[in-house]
């Protein structure tokens, strides 16, 4: 009866705008904006949404001269003008809660440093918890804030009321507050940050819409508009839903699409008149609805599931309608009735109030939600800031985080997870609506680690094994690929249930970590990314590239990519094939993120070399364990003895008659090889290994095994614990710098004075005794009553039956023996520092069995 009732005033009310929305107003912009022009720009920005136009804001307050913006017709038009503005400290993640802290701390002075009013309201803002796993879940984020500056807090349902008096709190269990929260007028926002871009030099201008992108042979752009052209030194696409279209001028489809969100606002409500402050803004993450006060009344936005929600795909197809801006879709309470219904049953004043509004404008997704921020490989100097669901929240601190990395050469902090290049040819339209449709209506559901999600899957990209494996294991998506996460036999629960606490694959992975340890065990490592090098100057380039000294012909290392100032841009294996013929290979998520770093210093020096990414034409088998020798021994007459065929040592053999680029090499730390090979051998390949090595009862294990073996034997990750935030030094990766190489390396200089002036934390390896939960990485360290640090990577050890985990602490905590504690589910757990590696490598095994062995015949002579 509620929601009919709803309905029929929604009908006889005149829907008017609330007072923050700017339809009515028509800005005024300068008259230099209608005049000025400029032949030459150092950086074009394309877009004047709240993100384009922060980042012109951010360049030229850096000193950036000739900075121009061009907008098609006027600032905030197409999604900036029509959002609901809502601030937070919060994110799930990790790196992206500096984003969201760095866009509050500048809204929170923009006003001042400009003159302009922002409408910047912070009344706080509280997530409810009202199931036992929703606990959980805040218990779980709350560890991984403690460690960064945001404040956030689990608060009880007594507080709660204290700070919502308006909410029905039958079925509340618990809140998460962060105080700062809150919401900001999105169009006074852009008019103050384009204000200030104009008080420090930038060029604001529009109408003007590009009308054509011509890449130059030195790296500059030509960019055409009607008022004229204009030679830029780099471009960046900050179009918002137009950014298909600018994509498309130079041959690029980003994986974009806009879909339909609605909010709802109210009248006044006199109860809401009647409170002495501001309701915080409220998240009820079970109804799927953010919902704050405006003025007298309240505003509500709800996330409809993925059958319900609204994909605006002619768009994609036929392109945005000319001249759409400031315009708005038709309403549809029908497609968000269910939230509505659940908003008013946990704010009960809703089923009095009259709806003014009803807004549904057109927001773009990316497939995973996230923006896409940086530059693009494949193109020199096309950078991209598009793809915002969330633009308001993450416009300042993304102008800020562009700006750094145009003006420094790299980024100021780890942001991988927004990185254009996650996305490849592998992501078609129809995988970029079937996710946009899953991340819109998992706006907010639980966060468990390790999630995965299934829509869209699998794509092209799939290893030649992926149909004999799918039905043996539990699949992990990786950059397009599929690849066994875990195996399971029969009787066991193969279902995908996802737990903060030990899970159905706990037991499973046990039996493969056993299965390597013991036998030999058969991993699928197709998604690496793999590129070839050749050419006369390509034992220059990787010596300029990499921190490591260039392995010999037929030999292989591990090597690290840094940045100017020091830090660790990217983690390769480089195997040198032949003079001057190099294989290099990286983790599945850096396949273009590591191709542009290095093809951009290739063009940049200007080294004659040729760079090929054949990441999708070979295919990898792992084959790692005791009983490895023996087992591809049946099927190679290549001697594959320890002597023979050494550690890291590269050969190209057959086995089985298919031939195989062949690396002594294992990520598990036992004896193995990882088998190079075309993709339409796989299966092939596969089949002749498993028939090989019945004897030796071989099977298959996944990547959690993986990360279980790589742990107790103390191999770092990229991206856990080193990434652009680490330097090499502080990861203990001494041994793969050569500080005394000839080559002047990048990072080589700043590498230098990070060393003479002293560490300042380190990365140490712990064991903690837990019950039913192994740290996961980005935990909270506490010594003493204070957070000292924050976990990198972790999991259970089945070797001594306690967690394991890689952790950064100061370096006075950081001795063996050291005792912290880690802070899990809401409670902190003992931890020692150990000494690493809590499991020696076969080589080092090997090795030292060989001295006793000499050792003890020593004896013997004596």
């Amino acid at each position: 009866a509620g929601c009919d009732g709803l309905r029929g005033r929604l009908r006889q009310e005149n829907l008017k705008f609330p007072f923050n929305f700017p339809s009515s107003r028509e800005e005024k912009p300068p008259s230099s904006a209608e005049t000025q022009w400029k032949d030459r720009a150092e950086t074009v920005i394309i877009g004047g949404g709240c993100v384009g136009v922060s980042l012109a804001y951010h360049l030229a307050k850096a000193g950036m001269k000739d900075v121009v913006l061009l907008e098609k017709s006027e600032l905030t038009a197409g999604s900036t003008w029509h959002a609901a503005g809502l601030t937070t400290y919060f994110h799930p993640g990790i790196n992206l809660k500096k984003i969201h802290y760095d866009s509050i701390k500048l809204y929170e002075k923009l006003e001042e440093e400009t003159g302009q009013v922002v409408g910047f309201h912070q009344p706080g803002s509280i997530r409810l918890a009202t199931t036992p796993v929703r606990v959980d879940e805040f218990k779980y984020q709350m560890t991984r804030t403690g460690w960064h500056a945001t404040e956030q807090y689990i608060i009880e349902p007594e507080k709660i009321q204290e700070m919502f008096p308006l909410l029905n709190m039958n079925k509340v269990l618990a809140g998460l507050y962060n105080p700062g929260d809150g919401h900001i007028d999105p169009y006074s926002l852009t008019m103050a940050l384009a204000a200030g871009a104009r008080k420090y030099g930038a060029l604001l201008k529009y109408p003007a819409p590009v009308t054509s992108l011509k890449a130059r042979s030195d790296g500059t752009w030509d960019v055409e508009t009607p008022q004229g052209s204009m030679r830029a030194n780099r471009i960046v696409n900050a179009a918002g839903f137009w950014a298909r279209e600018v994509g498309k001028m130079i041959g690029l489809e980003h994986p974009l699409i806009p879909v339909q969100h609605q909010y709802v606002v109210t009248s006044t409500i006199p109860e809401v008149k009647a409170l002495k402050q501001e309701l915080p803004v409220l998240r009820d993450l079970e109804g799927s609805y953010y919902l704050r006060q405006e003025r007298d009344g309240l505003l509500f936005g709800p996330y409809e599931s993925q059958e319900k929600m609204k994909v605006q795909d002619s768009w994609v197809t036929n392109g945005v309608p000319p001249g759409f801006g400031k315009e708005l879709f038709e309403s549809d309470l029908d497609r968000i009735m269910e939230h509505i219904e659940a908003a008013m049953e946990m704010v009960p004043v809703l089923k009095k109030a009259d709806i003014i509004n009803v807004v549904n404008g057109p927001i773009t997704y990316s497939p995973d939600i996230l923006p896409m921020v940086g530059p693009h490989q494949g193109v020199r100097n096309y950078w991209v800031a598009i793809g915002f669901g969330y633009g308001i929240i993450h416009a300042g601190g993304v102008g800020k985080y562009l700006s750094d990395w145009i003006l420094h050469g790299e980024p100021p902090f780890d942001l991988i997870e927004l990185d254009p290049n996650r996305y490849g040819k592998w992501t078609t339209t129809q995988y970029t609506e079937a996710k946009a449709r899953e991340s819109y209506g998992f706006n907010n559901i639980v966060g468990y680690p390790k999630e995965e999600r299934f829509a869209g899957r699998p794509t092209q990209r799939v290893s030649g094994l992926y149909q004999r494996l799918e039905s043996k294991c539990s699949m992990g998506f990786h950059a397009g690929w599929e690849q066994p996460h875990w195996f399971y036999k029969p009787g066991q629960d193969t279902q995908y249930r996802p737990s903060f606490r030990r899970t159905n694959w706990f037991e499973p992975v046990g039996s493969e970590y056993k299965q390597v340890m013991q036998r030999v065990g058969v991993t699928d490592l197709s998604p690496f990314g793999k590129f070839n090098i050749k050419g006369q100057d390509s034992i220059r380039l990787l010596d300029h590239l990499f921190a490591n000294v260039i392995p010999k012909v037929g030999f292989t290392n591990i090597s690290h990519m840094l940045t100017p100032k020091g830090r660790v841009y990217a983690e390769l294996t480089v195997s040198h094939h032949s003079p001057g013929e190099f294989l290099l290979m990286t983790g599945s998520g850096s396949e273009l993120h590591d191709l542009r770093w290095i093809e951009e210093e290739a063009v940049k020096g200007g080294y004659d070399v040729e760079i090929k990414n054949i990441t999708d034409e070979l295919g990898v088998l792992g084959v790692a364990g005791p009983q490895a020798r023996k087992v591809l021994q049946k099927l190679t007459s290549e001697d594959l003895s320890d002597d023979v065929f050494k550690f890291l040592q590269t050969k190209s053999l057959k086995v089985s008659n298919i031939p195989v680029t062949a690396i002594r090499i294992s990520y598990t730390g036992e004896l193995g090889w990882e088998l190079y090979h075309r993709r339409e051998d796989s299966v092939a390949l596969y089949d002749a290994i498993m028939n090989a090595g019945q004897e030796e009862e071989i099977d298959n294990f996944g990547t959690y095994a993986m990360n279980a073996l790589r742990l107790e034997k103390a191999f770092r990750a990229w991206g856990s614990e080193m990434n652009c935030d680490t330097n090499p030094l502080e990861a203990g990766l001494e041994y793969f710098v050569k500080l005394n190489k000839p080559a002047d390396f990048i990072g080589k200089q700043a590498l230098k004075q990070i060393k003479a002036k002293g560490l300042k934390r380190r990365l140490v390896c712990l064991t903690l005794a837990t019950d039913d939960v192994d740290p996961e990485g980005n935990e909270s360290i506490w010594y003493n009553g204070k957070v000292v640090g924050n976990t990198t990577s972790g999991s259970y050890s089945y070797s001594i039956q306690k967690s394991l985990a890689f952790a950064y602490v100061p370096v006075e905590l950081s001795e063996v023996g050291q005792q912290v504690e880690v802070e899990l589910l809401g409670k902190n757990y003992p931890a020692v520092v150990i000494q690493e590696p809590l499991v020696l490598t076969e080589p080092t095994r090997n090795r030292l069995q060989k001295k006793r062995w000499k050792g003890q015949n020593l004896k013997k002579d004596l």
